[in-house]
């Protein structure tokens, strides 16, 4: 999500500023854009080497350790901000190498693994309404630590065509907050989240699974990086979200859903301004390079049995701002 994180943090700003100036009135003939920004991204980056839980091998003294998975990764992403507040939507194609095969459990026998690798589609959507601009004050500011707090909300959905084969489906509701920082954005969220989601492995007619609801929080950051003479920056983001339990109402009859624990996210990304670097045209093409870390991947914990729920991977990609 290269082009992800510059928009994601870049919309809000825009709202949580109107109560400063009324805008100007558009002259009859010159109607003024409904969106005071918009920024559509296509992306590609290549990840190596990724995780999947339960995804490993077995040694030669019988224990087990993760098989890395290169991945190919597609992405189209959107942000826009409105008078009262933001949107986001960002879809990721991921194709994951051989290592991490494609299956499913509704073959003849209930279970087939192929020799290619899986792909997956993963969506997310987040909003926000700005509670300075909806009041037309700045009662939710603090002067030099908070720029505006607003209502956020969102949801998150993916598909991949494996045994397992999730369909994960959640949605969040809370508070974000905009810090005031001298340049960049540095934006936290708090959200009640619920998640439900998909377990091949259970017996039909129980693969559905719904974890309990529980906290999550999000921080998306921006920074400039000035003091380079560059048109660098440093881009990223952070995700926990708290033990949801096993997803499974009957404990004794699905022992092997294992409890869920602490699931934490941070992927933080080098970002060069190709296009006004050499063309002297900002934000139109971007590369990048970054690092990504993942705890308790989708929730799963690590047994000396059970691999691949922690990831540690690098990636490298560029980003065409379209429109």
């Amino acid at each position: 999500m290269a082009g992800v994180v510059s928009l994601l943090v870049t919309a809000p700003v825009f709202a949580a500023d109107l109560v400063k100036a009324p805008a100007p009135a558009p002259l009859p003939d010159a109607p003024g854009s409904f969106f005071l920004f918009s920024d559509t991204q296509f992306s590609y980056r290549y990840q190596f080497p990724s995780s999947e839980p339960g995804v490993q091998v077995q040694n030669s003294d019988g224990s087990f350790s993760t098989r890395g998975i290169p991945k190919h990764i597609y992405n189209i992403s959107h942000a826009n901000a409105w008078a009262y507040g933001t949107n986001f939507f960002t879809l990721d194609i991921l194709k994951s190498a051989s290592q991490d095969p494609g299956g499913t459990t509704n073959a003849p026998g209930g279970f087939a693994q192929y020799d290619y690798g899986a792909t997956e589609a993963y969506g997310l959507y987040r909003g926000t309404l700005s509670l300075n601009a909806l009041t037309g004050t700045k009662a939710f500011a603090v002067p030099g630590i908070i720029k505006d707090i607003s209502l956020s909300y969102g949801f998150d959905a993916n598909a991949k065509n494996t045994a397992f084969g999730p369909r994960k489906r959640d949605v969040v509701g809370g508070l974000n907050f905009a810090f005031d920082v001298p340049a960049g954005f540095i934006n936290a969220s708090v959200h009640a989240y619920k998640e439900w989601n998909r377990n091949g492995f259970n017996t039909y007619p129980n693969r559905d699974v719904s974890f309990d609801t529980v906290p999550e929080f999000e921080i998306v950051y921006s920074l400039p990086l000035s003091f380079t003479g560059l048109p660098l920056s440093i881009a990223g983001f952070n995700n926990i979200v708290l033990p949801k339990g096993r997803g499974v109402t009957d404990v004794t009859a699905f022992a092997f859903n294992a409890k869920t624990g602490l699931e934490f996210l941070s992927r933080t990304n080098l970002v060069l301004d190709l296009g006004k670097l050499v063309y002297d045209t900002p934000n139109k093409v971007d590369v990048f390079i970054g690092f990504q870390y993942w705890l308790n991947k989708f929730g799963a914990q690590e047994t000396a049995t059970f691999k691949g729920t922690e990831e540690k991977s690098f990636l490298a990609g560029v980003s065409f701002h379209v429109f």
